[in-house]
């Protein structure tokens, strides 16, 4: 599906490199959850993923990115956004339209819909998204987790096979982020989009992504299964990312040979743990 090797980007101006002989693969089907201090990179990464770079944003780039097995630096951003859909972490500045099924309309007759299936592409993004029902209203009206509803639909709408979101909860509530990652899981399992997203709350993270990437100053320093990198959570501390208070306590048990067990990635895996260390 994704496929980075040896990526390394250094911005027009930019003093150190943004992005540093990164490798990974995000196969098909996967929810990748991204997560690094101010900087650490994980913005750009989103871009060279979606070929914002090095399309638009330029400078010396090296390595390849492949998605679906076409290179990104031979394709556009248009030519692929009909496979990687983007939602911007301020998803308030790409919406073009004052009304919710004009927004969705815009993105279908932009990339040259057949008139005969918009209808239908329409109503199946907003029953997805759980918001046929705003379909008339002004966007203007809607609140934070609405609109952020209404930038997803508009993007899946297009039908992409990987979904790239740049901090999609950063200005919303903690119910309305819940929300979001819930809608983000039903369009993984339920409808087959790769999810690929960067996100500062690690607790949304730890409970709706499968997999887990940790950058620090423009390196991935760890990746695979949110349990697995979980057991490293010293290298990501020293990153800068804040740990749950569950992986924590787990750590803390495990320094005093009380659990050895797998590492608690939520609240109710905790209190398995503290049974099993209690009876």
């Amino acid at each position: 599906m994704i496929r980075i090797s040896g990526l390394s980007f250094k911005y027009d101006g930019g003093r150190e490199e943004a992005l540093k002989n990164i490798d990974m693969t995000v196969c098909r089907g996967d929810f990748l959850g991204v997560i690094g201090s101010s900087g650490a990179g994980k913005t750009t990464l989103l871009h060279a993923i979606n070929g914002i770079i090095p399309h638009h944003f330029h400078g010396d780039y090296y390595g390849s990115v492949e998605v679906n097995g076409s290179d990104t630096v031979d394709n556009k951003p248009e030519q692929l956004a009909g496979t990687v859909g983007s939602v911007r972490q301020d998803f308030e500045s790409q919406m073009v339209s004052s009304v919710v099924e004009d927004e969705i309309l815009f993105g279908l007759e932009n990339f040259s819909v057949p008139r005969d299936e918009i209808e239908k592409r329409m109503t199946d993004a907003l029953d997805k998204t759980g918001i046929r029902n705003l379909r008339e209203r002004n966007i203007a009206t809607l609140s934070g987790g609405q609109k952020q509803k209404v930038a997803i639909s508009a993007i899946i709408a297009l039908m992409p096979d990987v979904l790239v979101l740049d901090e999609p909860t950063g200005e919303l509530d903690p119910q309305s982020s819940r929300q979001i990652f819930q809608l983000l899981r039903e369009l993984n399992e339920k409808h087959g989009i790769t999810i690929v997203v960067v996100e500062q709350k690690i607790m949304l993270l730890c409970e709706f992504a499968g997999n887990l990437a940790v950058m620090d100053r423009g390196r991935v320093i760890l990746n695979g299964p949110v349990s697995e990198v979980l057991k490293s959570s010293r290298e990501m501390e020293s990153a800068g990312v804040n740990c749950p208070r569950v992986v924590t306590l787990a750590d803390r048990l495990r320094d005093e040979n009380l659990y050895m067990g797998p590492v608690p990635v939520n609240i109710s895996e905790a209190e398995k743990m503290v049974r099993s260390i209690t009876l």
